[in-house]
Order: structure tokens, then sequence, then C-alpha cells
């Protein structure tokens, strides 16, 4: 989870690979009509993510008892909560940071719909991972393999 440009996409099939279970690119969860609003610059409400968020939770239920990974950026409690009650097992692997960072990462991808213009709206709506919520943060400023060892050892003392 996290805001778009922190890496989910490099980073969720790189803690798949490590922990031995599948990825899913929540991107490809989205219907036509969310990649059209994104690709617009325009932010998605709660109803555009609700089918979205459905979808995820879906993917992620199925793997119950045997594990996976699927990027998401979950930026709200309450859709934290959603995916929680199709998939009560979930964890959840918050990748954090600098704005500035973010940006400039965003800056340099090329054939993303997410536009950077849309970051502010996602730093706006972030809600971050709660003390009762099964979790761990990873900060996002060193290279994927230190991030994906971090990440790893953490999720595993979960």
């Amino acid at each position: 989870m996290g805001v778009s440009g922190t890496g989910k996409t490099t980073i969720g099939p790189l803690v798949a690979e490590a922990l031995g279970v599948p990825y899913a690119e929540g991107d490809e969860f989205h219907p036509p009509a969310n990649i059209a609003k994104m690709s617009a610059g325009i932010p998605l409400d709660d109803a555009d993510r609700a089918p979205w968020l459905d979808a995820v939770g879906a993917w992620a239920a199925g793997r119950a008892g045997q594990g996976g990974v699927v990027s998401c950026s979950a930026l709200k409690r309450a859709y934290r909560d959603r995916l929680r009650a199709a998939a009560p097992g979930i964890v959840f692997l918050h990748l954090t940071g600098d704005r500035a960072l973010i940006a400039e990462r965003m800056a340099s991808r090329k054939g993303h719909f997410m536009t950077a213009k849309l970051l502010d709206s996602q730093f706006a709506t972030l809600e971050p991972l709660e003390a009762d919520e099964a979790g761990v943060a990873v900060d996002v400023t060193p290279e994927p393999e230190a991030i994906v060892e971090q990440a790893v050892t953490a999720l595993r003392r979960l």
C-alpha cells in the first residue's frame, strides 16, 4: 500500500518472490472508467474505488491460507477495512517516502496512467496504518533490494 510512485509495482513482485507466493498488480483490477479518469488527472472518489477494492479483496480472499502479494494504494482506513472484510487475514506493507522523492520518481516513469499532478491528492487522502492494523511501514529511500529485505524481515515477524 501507499501513494502512487512509492514503488508498489517494483517492490510487490520482489516481496512475492522472496516469500514464494504469487503477485497481482492492483492497477489491473481497475475498471476502464477509473483508468480514464486518472489518465485525465481526475482523482478517484470512494464510489470509483469501491468495485476496484472489491476485486482486489476477492483476489486476496482467494489466496487465503496460501499467501500472495497484491499492490493496492489502500490509502484510507476505510479502504483497508473493506479489504479486511473480504480477506480477514490480510496484512499491509505500507511503502512510505518523502513527497519530493516520490514526485521525482513519478516524473521519471514512462507510460503510467497515474499523473504526478494527482500526488498531492494522494497524500491528502493517505491515512497511515494505525496501531491496531496488521502491517508494517517501510521507507522507500533505499535501493529496492534493501527495501525488500527490510519488508520481508518485518512481515515474517508478524
